[in-house]
């Protein structure tokens, strides 16, 4: 089964936001298998996002992304990377499509709430980097046959 890793940023935690994010994903239906809520180190806002290293914005990133804590997340289900961008909707607030996270909560760029896959093995990579093993539990919600055939 496909996972992701999803991340609440500082600004979508300080606003109160968690609810109605993880809500859109319940909804969905996808399975929340990790969770947690935590303080981003340096070293791990680097590693994440470091291919953004070069780019102009990274030092501003690490600060936003350490400054307050952050929701971390995998779920699992169904072609959920993909459709967990969509849900998610586009970087740019501005440009985002109501009825997506970003299109609905979002106003600026740099305060755009919230990060998520871009593909299945960014999200392998990510999930392992935020994530032990351990702290991942696999189960089947009791309604998962009538929401995949």
């Amino acid at each position: 089964m496909e996972r992701t890793f999803i991340a609440i940023k500082p600004d979508g935690v300080q606003r109160g936001l968690v609810g109605q994010i993880i809500s859109r994903f319940e909804t969905k239906g996808f399975t929340l298998v990790g969770l947690k809520i935590m303080s981003v180190s340096k070293e791990l806002a680097e590693k994440h996002y470091e291919v953004h290293k070069e780019r102009p914005f990274f030092p501003s990133l690490i600060q936003f992304i350490t400054s307050g804590p952050v929701v971390a997340m995998v779920w699992e289900g169904e072609g959920v990377v993909a459709s967990a961008r969509k849900i998610i909707g586009a970087t740019n607030p501005l440009s985002a499509e109501p009825g997506t996270i970003r299109g609905d909560y979002g106003i600026s760029v740099g305060r755009n709430l919230i990060h998520g896959s871009d593909a299945i093995e960014t999200a392998k990579t990510e999930i392992s980097l935020w994530f032990k093993d351990e702290e991942l539990v696999s189960w089947q919600p009791t309604l998962t046959p009538w929401i995949v055939e």
